[in-house]
Formats: C-alpha cells, structure tokens, sequence
C-alpha cells in the first residue's frame, strides 16, 4: 500500500503572485503550490523544495499522503495531483496537492509490476514484452497500493495478458480499458541469409582447388626428367 508514515509540511502563505515573487520563492528554496479540494477554500503557498522533493522520491512517490500546514494554522491531508518540472534542471517548481477527505474515492496512476519468469521465455526461447507500466485506478486514499503486481509464470509464446487478467482487491477499481494488453510473450525469429547477388558482368567465381590427389602428382611427373 501506499507509504503512510506521518509527514507534515510546513508551508508559509503565499502573497506575491507574479513571477518575480515565484523565481524568489525558488531561489529561497522554496515551491509554489495550490492546496484545493475538500471543504476548505484554494490556498496559495510556499513549501521547501527539499521536503518535496523527498516525497516524490520515496516509494508511494506522488501517491504519497502527508499533511500540508499552512502557518495560519491551517491543516489538511493532501496528496499531489499536479506538478511541473524545470526542464533543464529537473527541479519541481510548482505542485498542486488535492486535499483527502475520509471515505471519498480519488483517481490515480499505479505502475504495473511484472511477477515471475514465463513459461515462453524458460521454455520456448521467446522473450517478456510488457506494453502498459502504469494503470489508473479509483479507490479511498488509504487503499493506493505502491503497485499493482502481476504474475506472469504462466504466459507461454504468443500468450497475451490483458488489463482484464489482473486480480484486484474488491476496494480498487480498475478504470483502464479491459482489453489493453499489458504484456506478452514473443520469439525471436531468425532472418533468413540471402545468397549473395552475381554483379553484372563479371563471372561466377570458381571453386577453389584446395588440394591434387596422389595419383595426378605422379602423372604430372611422369615425362619429366
């Protein structure tokens, strides 16, 4: 399931809304983000970067739950739902967190992970190809699995295993289409050597002579003095 250690980030109000005010905020170490969702109204803030950017590198990553407190004292249970990523440093620089409310159902993006070694592959020479990494589901927060784990022994070559396949708990929903293909089993098949291709104009090559037999060396000696 997801990671549900007690996290809490400690944001300051924001004020400014202009771009100086943001390329200032990140200087300081800190990111921009929107807190929305629940009961509560739209809250701008600054959150430290450093405590983010720990989060999303964690296990659960963007599924993870924490609580965001905002220095009027204001709390809330969140999750990311957005975020944006400097290109060319990497860097989170701006985040939207969805506040949790306790029974509501959220939508969100699990990868897929491929169990076990198939029957195709040990057996039959062919190789695993796995097509979707990442589904999306709909469950209470407390119910996000890190991943969704699928066995994949018994595929043989040519076996196809769909969205529909997976076994999940009766509290997650499935929302991808049940007929995508997850993964695969193919084989590798060799291509046929093509014989070289005569140039025109010049003549088949001739066999090469590796060797003469006993009885031609004497016959090429024989008058020879």
């Amino acid at each position: 399931m997801a990671e549900h250690k007690e996290i809490t980030i400690r944001a300051k109000t924001r004020i400014g809304r202009g771009k100086n005010d943001a390329r200032r905020a990140r200087k300081a170490g800190m990111v921009p983000v929107t807190v929305y969702g629940g009961e509560g109204e739209t809250v701008a803030a600054l959150a430290p970067l450093k405590e983010l950017a720990a989060i999303l590198r964690s296990e659960a990553g963007r599924n993870t739950i924490f609580t965001i407190e905002v220095e009027d004292g204001a709390r809330s249970e969140v999750m990311f739902t957005d975020r944006q990523i400097d290109p060319v440093r990497g860097r989170l620089i701006h985040a939207d967190f969805q506040r949790l409310v306790r029974g509501q159902k959220i939508e969100v993006t699990v990868p897929v992970h491929l169990i076990g070694d198939p029957v195709g592959v040990r057996e039959q020479q062919g190789f695993l190809e796995q097509i979707i990494r990442e589904i999306e589901i709909r469950c209470e927060p407390r119910e996000i699995p890190d991943a969704i784990d699928v066995d994949v022994s018994n595929l043989g070559v040519h076996d196809v295993l769909h969205v529909s396949d997976i076994p999940v708990d009766e509290k997650i929903e499935i929302l991808d289409p049940a007929d995508n293909v997850i993964a695969t089993v193919g084989i590798v098949k060799e291509e046929p050597v093509a014989a070289p291709v005569p140039v025109e104009g010049e003549a088949p090559a001739e066999p090469e002579v590796i060797g003469k037999g006993k009885k031609e060396e004497e016959g090429e000696g024989e008058g020879k003095e």
